[in-house]
């Protein structure tokens, strides 16, 4: 009897141990599945971040070429711009230089009667209907001839150009004496002033200005500290560093 009890008992132990076996490798199965489910989203989700960057990288490569585009074509007008402006000469304004045929001249003396005559006023007349440019300072020259020295100017000719309108006027200060010595020294003597006018790159242009002494003078002494203003739009700009002299 109890033997058989126990070969009974032994089967249904065993059945249940084999149902509960089978739950866990179902369990098993089930979590494995889920495993390799978000395994396979990984790489899908790596992806998308891949083909982002691949997209931003090709941003900067459109952006620059249209950049250096834009820079390039605003730097060519810029300078053609400035360059007609400019006429031959190069004085930086679309009016030609002024030419020596083209003015007249005349010389007022700035001294009172009775003094030393150092101080003179040289003034050109635009005789045409159009305006031309004058640049720097003149080259005058205090004695005949173009081998005679060149008054030196007084500090740096204003590099700005002057503009003198057709029937216009331009001024010039000049100085020619500096000696204050009396007696019976002998000096250099002028009976006119002569001048070269200058094109807008510095060059001396064709043609000589010849300024005659103002009524009442038939020469004057000159020397070594002579010094000439450049040209000014007005009579007080040019005369007024001179008088300090």
């Amino acid at each position: 009897m109890n033997a058989k009890t126990v070969r009974l008992g032994s089967p249904r132990r065993g059945l249940r141990g084999a149902v509960l076996g089978a739950a866990v490798v179902a369990a098993l199965l089930t979590t494995t599945a889920c495993q390799g489910e978000d395994g396979a989203a990984a790489p899908a989700t790596t992806a998308t971040p891949s083909g982002s960057a691949s997209a931003g990288g090709s941003t900067p490569r459109t952006t620059a070429p249209t950049g250096d585009s834009g820079t390039g074509s605003a730097a060519p007008e810029a300078t053609n711009t400035g360059d007609s402006g400019e006429t031959g000469g190069g004085n930086g304004t679309k009016y030609a230089d002024c030419t020596a045929d083209g003015l007249t001249t005349a010389v007022e003396l700035q001294d009172e009667r009775g003094q030393t005559p150092r101080h003179f006023l040289l003034t050109v007349t635009n005789t045409a209907k159009t305006p031309c440019v004058l640049n720097d300072a003149p080259q005058v020259r205090l004695k005949a001839g173009n081998d005679a020295p060149i008054v030196q100017p007084l500090g740096e000719p204003d590099t700005e150009p002057v503009v003198v309108e057709g029937g216009g006027k331009a001024y010039a200060g000049l100085y020619v004496f500096g000696n204050d010595e009396g007696g019976e020294a002998e000096y250099d003597q002028s009976d006119r002033f002569t001048a070269t006018l200058v094109a807008g790159e510095g060059t001396e242009l064709r043609g000589t200005l010849i300024f005659e002494l103002p009524d009442g003078l038939d020469r004057i002494s000159v020397d070594d500290a002579a010094r000439v203003n450049g040209w000014a739009g007005t009579e007080g700009l040019a005369m007024r560093p001179i008088t300090q002299l």
